[in-house]
């Protein structure tokens, strides 16, 4: 009589697919960020603090579009205007670093995948917590809150295990056929990068047919009548 998440919440159009994208987009994101610090550390051989370092640029640039302009974006042109070119951003950083080669360098092969994550995450995270928390009413705002985070969590440890998984047995298939260690790394990791990819393009699929610009109000809470 009484649960802990109404499934009521989810006849919301924004509500749904801000949680579907949220599932789909933090699904590819921790799986790229996995592999591909496997990929520069085993692959390319960068030591841990090389690894740090060459995904350095992805925070500064996620934390300065957070800070300075994800609002300023969001208020001009509205959160589903501002979520959808972030996602496509972020899809294309991850199937650019699906071609990454054997014996790349950093700023041909991974600094522009990095640079396009970074704009992407920092320009459509804060526009999806907003659209994930349009379709509540103020009686459902802390569970609408708590739900979107959830997802994300369940998302990222579903994505990982996931692309891990198939990053793992495509190596293991390369080096039974006489593969190279270098090359059938790469190509597990390449595939790992792809799916992620596709997992943000189907993110970007689901947010241009499910949400919508306005934010329905059927679960706002009736105004009591003056006694």
């Amino acid at each position: 009589s009484n649960p802990l998440i109404p499934l009521r919440l989810f006849r919301s159009r924004n509500v749904s697919g801000a949680n579907a994208i949220q599932a789909l987009t933090v699904a590819g994101m921790f799986g790229m960020f996995f592999s591909g610090s496997l990929y520069l550390r085993r692959v390319l051989g960068y030591s841990a603090l090389g690894v740090g370092l060459a995904f350095l640029p992805t925070t500064l640039i996620m934390g300065g579009l957070s800070v300075r302009y994800s609002e300023r974006l969001i208020t001009s042109f509205g959160a589903r205007r501002t979520l959808l070119p972030g996602l496509v951003l972020m899809a294309a950083g991850l199937l650019l670093f699906a071609r990454t080669p054997v014996h790349a360098t950093y700023v041909t092969d991974v600094l522009p995948t990095i640079v396009l994550l970074g704009a992407g995450v920092g320009i459509s995270f804060a526009a999806l917590m907003t659209l994930a928390m349009s379709g509540a009413g103020p009686s459902d705002a802390g569970l609408a809150s708590g739900l979107v985070n959830t997802t994300a969590q369940v998302g990222g440890a579903l994505g990982l295990a996931v692309l891990s998984t198939l990053a793992s047995s495509r190596t293991h298939e390369l080096l039974g056929h006489g593969g190279s260690s270098a090359a059938a790394l790469t190509s597990g990791y390449r595939l790992a990068f792809l799916i992620a990819g596709l997992l943000v393009v189907a993110a970007v699929v689901i947010g241009a047919a499910v949400l919508t610009h306005q934010a329905p109000t059927a679960h706002a809470e009736p105004v009591p009548e003056p006694a």
